[in-house]
């Protein structure tokens, strides 16, 4: 039977069921069936939005480049950013990937105001009175290996916490750090395919 879950993966956690060098893995904090395992994965130093499920089907379906599916990051930079200074993102920076300039697709960007709301991180950032940061929301379509990050290094603006909040219509509300919700095949069609095949 497939099954589909829904974690808001922790941060400095694995994004596997296996751990190395010490390091925690998913395994510390969500019990699933052995044959379920994350859809992607997250940066072990990011925090946020990841689907487990045992269905091949939908593995393809989320991680095929052609699917181009919606994901919306918060992103905590070093600095002080004004709307105009992601412009940039929006029309596709350079970034380096495997050692080759990509450019990016064009990006949705803009300063995120409702912040306070954002649980603080344990351990939390490190807090420094005369550098300035500001949380931004940051929306992309591809997913290349800490893209995110290397798009606010770019423009100049290096990121200090990254939280991925939304997959499509899918998103972290009413998830805690280290919780876990499980779906039905049924909600996730809702949440994730409504306007394309699945």
């Amino acid at each position: 039977m497939h099954r589909y879950f829904i974690i808001h993966k922790p941060f400095n956690v694995l994004s596997q069921f296996t751990n190395e060098n010490g390091k925690l893995s998913l395994k510390d904090f969500f019990d699933v069936p052995s044959d379920v395992y994350p859809v992607g994965r997250l940066d072990y130093d990011s925090e946020g939005l990841l689907i487990l499920t045992n269905d091949k089907r939908l593995n393809y379906q989320l991680l095929h480049p052609s699917r181009q599916h919606e994901k919306e990051y918060w992103v905590q930079v070093e600095g002080n950013v004004a709307d105009k200074d992601l412009v940039p993102l929006l029309k596709g920076v350079e970034i380096n990937i495997n050692g080759k300039k990509y450019k990016t697709l064009p990006a949705k960007a803009s300063v995120l105001d409702a912040y306070e709301t954002i649980p603080a991180r344990n351990p939390p950032i490190r807090f420094r009175k005369s550098v300035p940061d500001t949380w931004i929301r940051v929306i992309i379509t591809e997913g290349k290996n800490r893209q995110v990050r290397k798009m606010t290094a770019s423009i100049g603006f290096p990121t200090l916490r990254l939280i991925r909040y939304r997959i499509e219509r899918l998103t972290l509300d009413g998830l805690l750090s280290g919780e876990m919700r499980e779906l039905s095949l049924g909600e996730i069609q809702s949440l994730l395919f409504s306007r394309r095949q699945m």
